[in-house]
Parts: structure tokens; sequence; C-alpha cells
């Protein structure tokens, strides 16, 4: 996986309109020293230390007495009338959906940011104050920042001194011209950009991981079901490697619904690989079948334990899984250890690619599978400790069959075995359902082999057996 996403911002101009606040604060200031500060003129620009913009105005041996008024003034004169900037919040939670960290650095005094933060409730994990311009660099690169965002030019020069990714926003005094003068990567009109930047900048940056990483494999034998991560990955591997050097390897047993089988073949055959169909036989491990909270590293296991010498029998170097960053922070996920174990390779994980991302990369890359539906194998509808058994899995496929005649509208299904019943689980917004439809559709999974059926009215939840847990 690669390092958590951490990206920095500057505070005033950037955040926060601090020019209103920072006028009082002057206006104040110069009423108790009897100086008529030129206060437009120095909040035109403003960015730079204190002491540099009363230098002009102030004799050198009062400026530190000055400072310590102006900051003892500041709580009273800026802090409620200084709004953050439209987009500010925004610019912030889109850092946090992606799972990353926000860290202000800014020159302004750090008890007066820390009034600021509080006071617009700004999602921050760690503020540093007092800093300025190449200055940044430090506080950047310790708090392993690799984006800053800013509005001034010596915010520009802290960014590429960390090596850090410049991001400047033109609500500052500085014009387009200064910033990318200054050496800025990217220029935005508002923080109201940021997030779509922001997603389009880490879906090139993990992409381009991923093609290196595939480069440097040389070849793969891609683990395939045929579901969107899989079938993606496949996708990549093929524009990294060339078919010749990518096979795909589709686990044939109970667990995989027959109606899988055809679409997945035919999509790695489009894309001029080999499809081999080896049997698994997991039902023969008696930890598959006793159906604990550990099944799926049986299942794994016995899928990577049959993969692992037919790659090598096929001259491929590596087993791939289509395992996501998702799924690596799912909490548990036994079935990612067996992988592990066996050596199995996970590119997507590894480029530290959401499902958003694929699904995004893949409707990008015209793949019929970009938004198919999560289909996890027929096991994981038992309940766990209710056993597994063909039976079992013959007659939930058979249910999802029928409810699917019944309700054609239906995007996400699941028919749980729940030992004495099934649950049926379809998507929320079809909930509830007319009384006759319900019926039908109750008497469709009867008729598949339950004895009692009922709708779950909470909806489809992905790894609801889970919460039992």
């Amino acid at each position: 996986m690669p390092d958590q996403l951490v990206v920095g911002f500057d505070l005033d101009m950037t955040l926060i309109d601090t020019a209103p606040g920072f006028r009082d604060v002057l206006a104040a200031l110069g009423a108790e020293l009897g100086i008529e500060f030129p206060v437009e003129e120095m909040t035109a620009k403003l960015g730079p230390p204190l002491d540099m913009l009363l230098e002009p105005h102030l004799a050198e041996d009062a400026i530190a007495g000055a400072i310590d008024r102006f900051r003892a003034l500041y709580p009273d004169h800026a802090i409620a009338g200084t709004p953050a900037f439209d987009g500010a919040h925004e610019a912030l939670a889109a850092v946090r959906r992606h799972g990353g960290r926000n860290v202000v650095v800014t020159g302004k005094f750090a008890p007066n940011a820390r009034l600021h933060l509080d006071h617009l409730a700004f999602d921050v994990d760690h503020l540093a104050g007092q800093v300025w311009g190449v200055g940044k660099a430090d506080v950047l690169r310790q708090e392993g920042a690799t984006i800053y965002v800013g509005d001034h030019v010596h915010d520009v020069e802290g960014a590429l001194a960390a090596d850090a990714v410049s991001v400047s926003v033109l609500t500052g005094g500085c014009t387009r011209e200064e910033l990318e003068a200054a050496g800025t990567h990217v220029v935005l009109d508002t923080l109201h950009d940021f997030p779509a930047w922001l997603d389009e900048h880490l879906l090139q940056l993990r992409l381009a991981a991923l093609e290196t990483d595939l480069e440097q494999r040389g070849s793969v034998l891609v683990a395939y079901s045929g579901g969107a991560d899989s079938a993606f990955l496949l996708a990549a591997a093929v524009r990294a490697l060339g078919a010749d050097n990518v096979g795909a390897a589709t686990g044939y047993s109970h667990s995989l619904p027959i109606a899988e089988r055809d679409p997945a073949r035919e999509f790695a055959e489009s894309l001029g690989v080999e499809v081999l169909t080896p049997e698994t036989h997991e039902m023969e491990r008696e930890g598959y079948r006793a159906n604990g909270a550990d099944r799926c590293y049986f299942c794994k296991a016995e899928l990577l334990d049959v993969l692992g010498p037919l790659a090598a029998a096929h001259g491929l170097a590596h087993v791939a899984t289509g395992t996501n960053a998702d799924d690596a922070v799912a909490g548990f996920r036994p079935g990612i250890r067996a992988a592990a174990e066996r050596g199995a390779i996970a590119p997507l994980r590894d480029a530290g690619l959401t499902k958003a991302q694929i699904r995004e990369a893949s409707r990008r890359w015209d793949l019929p599978t970009w938004d198919k539906p999560a289909a996890a194998c027929l096991s994981s509808r038992v309940a766990y400790g209710v056993e597994v058994t063909p039976f079992r899995l013959g007659r939930v496929e058979r249910a999802e069959v029928a409810v699917r005649s019944v309700l054609s509208d239906v995007v996400n299904l699941r028919v749980r075995d729940l030992g004495d019943r099934a649950s049926v689980e379809v998507d929320a917004a079809l909930l509830p359902l007319p009384a006759d439809t319900e019926r039908s559709l109750l008497d469709a999974v009867r008729g598949a082999g339950f004895d009692a059926a009922e709708v779950d009215p909470r909806g489809f939840r992905s790894g609801s057996m889970n919460e039992a847990l």
C-alpha cells in the first residue's frame, strides 16, 4: 500500500479570508500607537510574516512590541468576523474521503491560527504556525505531505522545497502569472475546484503506479472471477505486459454461479488472454465446509494452491489477485491473509486503487464491467456456522435466479441461507415491495428449495453476514 495521503494547506487567504479581520486589528493597533497604517496596502498580499509588514512603518526597536500587541488584539478583532472561503470545508473533506490527513502550515501565530480552526470547525489533524516560505518545507516533510495548497508565491517555494505538488489558488493577492513563474504545478480559481482536481490527481498517480508495478512483474496469472476488480486488473495487465504475458484463471466449483462463467470467459478472450478454468475443491476442506468466520481463508487457500502450480506450468511469474485498497482496510478479511501466505501479489491494493477509482478507470477504458454489481461467491450467502454443502449453494443460486425473474429491475441481490429460512436482500430503494410482488418473490424463493423466506427490510448490504461476527 502507498503511504497515507497527507495534504498541507496554508491558512490566510487560502482557507480563510483574513483581510477584513486583519484590517481591523491593524486599525486598533494603529490607534494605540498613534499611527495611521495604510491598511489596504498592507493587506493587499497577505502571507508574509508580520514583522515584514510592520517594518516600513515602525522603528526597528518598536517592531517586537507591536507584534506582541497585534497578537493580543487579534482574538477580539479578527476571529468572529473572519469567514472560511467557499469550498474550504469541502477541500478538507475531499482529503478525508481519500483516507488522508489534513495539515495546516501557516505563517500565522499558532494560538491565533488555532482559534480560527476551532471557530470554523475545520477538520485538521495538525497545525504548524509561524513558519514561512521555504521554512514550511521542514514541516511538510516531517508530516509526509505530498501536496501543499496555498495562495502566495512563497507557499510555492515551501511546496517545491519539500518536493510536494504545489497547488495554488487565486484567492490571495498573487496572480496566475506570478504563481506560475514561481513554479507552481497547478493553479485553481478557488478551493471549489480542489476536490475534482484531487480525485483526478490521485487516480492518475495510482494508475501510473499500477502500470509500473505490472511492467516490473514481467508476467502474471490473474485470479479472475469476472467481477469489476479482477476484470480491470486483467485489462491493466494486458496494457502493461501484452496479452502473451498474461493469463486468466477462473476456479470452477460449486461456489461460482454458472451464470458468471460465460461472460467472464468472453471478456477475457476479447482481450486476447488465454482463459484457464481449473477445478477447485474447497468443499473437501473441513474448515471451508464448517463455515466459521475464517471460511474465506480456506477458499482462497484452495484457489491459490491450485493457481500457483498452474502459473508455473504456463511460465507466468506471479499469481495476482484483484484485492483493492478498500479491501485492505475493510477489517476482517481472512482470504487476503491466505493469498499473502502463498505469495500472491495484489497490484490494485499496492497502487492504492479504491473500488470507486477502479470503476471510474474501467468506465474510461470502456470495460463492460465498470458498473457490474458486486457478486461475492455463493458461500458468502450461507450464515456462519451453517455447513456449506453443494445443495445449499445450488438452492441459493436457483433462488437468486428466481428472484430476478420476479423483480427484473433489481440491481443488487442476495438470498441469504440462514439455516432454517432464507433472507432476501434487494436494493433498499425498491423497498417496501408491493404486497403482490413480495408474495410472488417469496413463493419463488420457496420454490427454489427453502421452507421459509422473508424480505430483509434493511435492504441489500454487502457483507451483511459479517454483522453477526
